[in-house]
């Protein structure tokens, strides 16, 4: 049996919200809000073709990435809108319910939770942070950052020419080992900095990238969100163009990008 019409849940928002200025929403359905009964958090939705939006459709067209890619672009571009107009807390793509009615009993039964996430994601904005490595630059630099290799180049200068060969050898070997160490630091280093001017932070794994991402970019070493107060983001901006002018000459790359929907920051539940 299928219905002829889902209700998708982009997010949740205060009551008092308003959708007046609202992007399109998944193939191209206007966004309209929908309240609880009890006045308390609302929801961003599209109402959706239920057809092909049933369970066994979206089975079908999961790994199809010409046919989620619009509807990912769509999901977030809602988002995105919402949280540049108040807090928001981000649903998964395809929250889907069976009726208006299923909308509002999801926004009743998790009223208390979604209205204390809501207060919270109020308090700032999220803003993602990427660094990179250059390998060949962190090499050229990487024996004043390591303590054990300055120890063998200072070796090495004071060595005989016959010992001095061998602990170069040694050196320049112990240099590309090193390599994830020094670059450890150097990134917990930034991440602590960091972190000190934001409200909460997360590093997530790093994701696999592509050859010629890691060619154009270097490699990737930092995968982060941090979650920022306005009246702490002119403090956090200054910090992180301290950084990277102190880390470009160790070969470190910094891409930071935001705001963005809390999308780390919503916490165990919601």
């Amino acid at each position: 049996m299928t219905v002829s019409q889902v209700w998708y849940v982009y997010g949740v928002v205060p009551a008092s919200f308003s959708t007046a200025t609202a992007p399109a929403g998944l193939d191209d359905a206007p966004v309209q809000l929908r309240g609880s009964d009890d006045g308390g958090p609302a929801a961003l939705v599209s109402v959706l073709d239920g057809d092909r939006y049933a369970p066994v459709a979206l089975e079908a067209t999961s790994g199809d990435v010409e046919w989620l890619s619009p509807r990912a672009i769509a999901h977030d571009r809602v988002l995105t809108w919402a949280s540049d107009s108040g807090a928001v807390v981000p649903l998964p793509m395809f929250s889907l319910f069976s009726s208006g009615d299923a909308v509002r009993t999801m926004l009743r039964d998790r009223g208390d939770e979604l209205s204390l996430a809501l207060v919270r994601l109020s308090a700032g904005r999220e803003y993602a942070l990427r660094v990179y490595r250059v390998d060949s630059e962190l090499l050229g630099a990487i024996t004043a950052l390591s303590p054990r290799l300055a120890e063998i180049a200072e070796a090495a200068a004071a060595a005989t020419p016959g010992q001095r060969y061998l602990l170069e050898r040694k050196l320049s070997t112990e240099k590309k080992s090193e390599m994830r160490i020094v670059t450890q630091g150097l990134v917990d280093e930034i991440v602590r900095e960091l972190a000190s001017l934001a409200l909460a932070h997360v590093r997530s794994p790093i994701p696999k990238l592509t050859d010629a991402d890691g060619v154009t970019r270097g490699v990737l070493v930092l995968n982060a969100a941090f979650f920022v107060a306005a009246d702490r983001l002119e403090d956090f901006q200054r910090t992180l163009t301290a950084l990277v002018e102190q880390h470009d000459a160790n070969g470190l790359r910094f891409d930071f990008t935001g705001p963005w929907p809390p999308y780390h920051f919503v916490g165990n539940g919601t």
